[in-house]
């Protein structure tokens, strides 16, 4: 049922879980302003992790991304945009990503380098999610929704809208708990 599950999510359906948390700061991503994300920073938040492109039809999905930032940051939530280009669709450079977000989305989220999501390459956070859940992204704009106690709580796919109806309800539950 899992990997019913898992394979649904990638298409737009959710996994839920109920499997031991991995340590968040086992997690670090290389930020694309420099430095590190380490999720063990957001210890006791709830953490939406992207990952994105912006070459993608979905890419208007950044203004959603923004809002929901914007709206519940205050209240414990730290979106994270991990853009990939692993579906062919994300420049060449994180320079490059890092304005066209920048300019096009006045983005403020959280944003690692350009990161592999899938595959024998894929960022560990992305691995363990994978192995252990059994989720990887099958497109851009993938959605990992994790609680203040570090546990998986779901995953969303592309389809998904980051300020529609099932992905504030899924927020609010989160903070709220």
């Amino acid at each position: 049922m899992l990997r019913f599950a898992a394979a649904l999510a990638g298409l737009g359906g959710s996994v839920t879980a109920a499997t031991p948390a991995a340590p968040l700061d086992t997690f670090t991503f290389a930020s694309i302003d420099g430095g590190e994300l380490n999720l063990g920073d957001y210890t006791g938040q709830v953490i939406l992790v992207v990952n994105t492109a912006s070459e993608c039809g979905f890419t208007r999905q950044y203004n959603g991304l923004q809002d929901v930032s914007d709206r519940y940051g205050d209240q414990g939530l730290t979106v994270i945009s991990v853009p990939s280009d692993d579906f062919n669709q994300e420049f060449d450079s994180a320079a490059e990503v890092k304005d066209f977000c920048e300019i096009n989305y006045n983005l403020t989220l959280p944003m690692t380098e350009i990161t592999s999501v899938r595959g024998e390459n894929a960022h560990p956070f992305y691995a363990w999610m994978r192995d252990t859940h059994g989720f990887k992204p099958r497109w851009n704009f993938n959605k990992v929704l994790i609680g203040r106690d570090g546990q998986l709580i779901d995953t969303f796919g592309a389809t998904v809208v980051p300020n529609g109806r099932s992905m504030i309800k899924a927020l609010e539950s989160a903070l709220a708990e």
